[in-house]
């Protein structure tokens, strides 16, 4: 086998599944002007105020939603269809973008809207998100998940390497509303291929929704070292690590608007590079010793953010930590789709959200707050990426089962979790069938 094979990316999932790749195209066309929103609301936020804090405040009006909404997409998405409900919520977020095309036209903007969009965005994206993330695996074969996860990266972070950079150059030439405007034409193309997947429906015998299934579902996730270790680290590493708030006053120092979509595509060529020689992931079956490693590098490379003065050596360390965390991204989803059983799936993918959601979104306050003080925007940078390192070094030192994790365990207790829930609804639907006999 050569080299190039044995790094290069695995696209066996797009051509297999036909399903799978209406799912990537929808996705990634989606994404791209998605990222050009995510650029463009601190931009507006920090035109209006001019604060630092007031941007990092986005976050903490997604927060709420994402802990509540994340609950409730994961139980719903082992009870329904995960098709329809991955598509209802396009819909919605494709509404919010018109809210925000709509406020962008007024002589002035409303503040509190551009928040009130933010709380509804993350209050969606935790229905979809769960749903959609336990819709992949029925999509395509279990020894191509793998595989499935880098080309899904694959198409994140080419929306991103594209999306954000055209946001700064559409910022910097042209008004608002043409910016949101694109974005809601996006969500024409993905809502078209996600009508033309077919049902995905339920697993066998699913819980219903409730308390008691959500319950359930963090109690397995409790009993799992390797997945609570994939949690912890990633909230550590994108809480001290994530800079995001602090780009629009990093960009003031490095060039003005059109350098703002460089800081925020950076790290996608980084996770792009990343991606593409991921061939040799599959073969890796120390999967929490990789996260925890890659975890670190992140830190690493924000220290070297924080501490430059000029765009080229901002632009690398940001690429460095883009390569890092989207190797320690791989890896949580390996463990995540490889190893939980296909009726927990989604209410374990709204955990999973919580996960790496929170850690950034708390990390963009983190930011502003320490930035307001006498560190300023570069040493609430360079501080924050100190404190991920030492973290992670604190987290193997906590975590022994998830330092010695092998992939190989993971897979065969997921194995066996199927087959014994598969048993189970097989002996209730025989033990139903037996009693209306009886009773007719």
């Amino acid at each position: 086998m050569t080299t190039k094979r044995r790094l290069g990316l695995d696209l066996s999932p797009l051509r297999t599944s036909r399903d799978f790749r209406l799912v990537f195209i929808g996705g990634v066309v989606t994404a791209f002007g998605s990222f050009i929103s995510y650029v463009t609301i601190p931009y507006q936020v920090a035109k209006l105020t001019n604060d630092p804090l007031m941007v990092g405040l986005i976050g903490v009006c997604e927060l709420l939603p994402l802990l509540i909404m994340s609950f409730v997409g994961g139980a719903l998405a082992d009870y329904i269809d995960r098709r329809l409900l991955v598509r209802g919520s396009e819909l919605a977020l494709a509404l919010i973008c018109g809210i925000l095309l709509i406020n962008s036209l007024s002589k002035e903007p409303h503040l509190w809207l551009l928040y009130v969009a933010a709380f509804l965005t993350a209050g969606v994206a935790g229905l979809q998100r769960p749903a959609l993330e336990a819709m992949i695996p029925r999509l395509v074969k279990p020894e191509q998940l793998p595989a499935t996860m880098a080309v899904q990266s694959l198409g994140m972070q080419f929306a991103q390497l594209f999306g954000m950079p055209l946001a700064g150059i559409l910022l910097a030439s042209f008004d608002l509303a043409w910016v949101y405007a694109f974005d809601l034409l996006t969500f024409v193309v993905s809502l078209i291929c996600l009508t033309l997947v077919k049902a995905v429906p339920p697993p066998v015998a699913a819980d219903r929704p409730s308390v008691k299934s959500v319950v359930t579902g963090l109690k397995y996730a409790k009993s799992r070292p390797e997945l609570l270790g994939t949690y912890l680290v990633d909230i550590n590493a994108m809480f001290f690590g994530m800079p995001s708030a602090l780009y629009p006053f990093l960009a003031n120092d490095l060039g003005g608007p059109r350098v703002l979509g460089l800081l925020y595509a950076a790290p996608a060529v980084g996770s792009l590079i990343a991606t593409i020689g991921s061939g040799w992931t599959a073969r890796v079956h120390r999967h929490g010793l990789m996260v925890l490693i890659a975890a670190a590098l992140w830190g690493v490379g924000i220290v070297g953010v924080g501490l430059s003065d000029t765009l080229w050596l901002t632009l690398f360390c940001l690429a460095f930590a883009g390569a890092a965390d989207m190797v320690s991204g791989l890896f949580r989803m390996i463990i995540w789709n490889q190893t939980i059983p296909d009726h927990l799936r989604g209410r374990l993918a709204g955990i999973e959200m919580l996960s790496y959601t929170t850690g950034p979104l708390l990390g963009q306050l983190r930011a502003g707050a320490m930035a307001r003080t006498g560190l300023g925007v570069p040493g609430a940078i360079w501080v924050g990426g100190v404190l991920c390192v030492a973290g992670s070094l604190a987290l193997a030192a906590a975590l022994p089962k998830f330092v010695r994790y092998n992939g190989k365990d993971g897979m065969a207790l997921k194995k066996a979790a199927d087959d014994e829930w598969a048993a189970t609804a097989a002996e209730r639907s025989h033990s139903g069938s037996g009693s209306g006999s009886t009773d007719r």
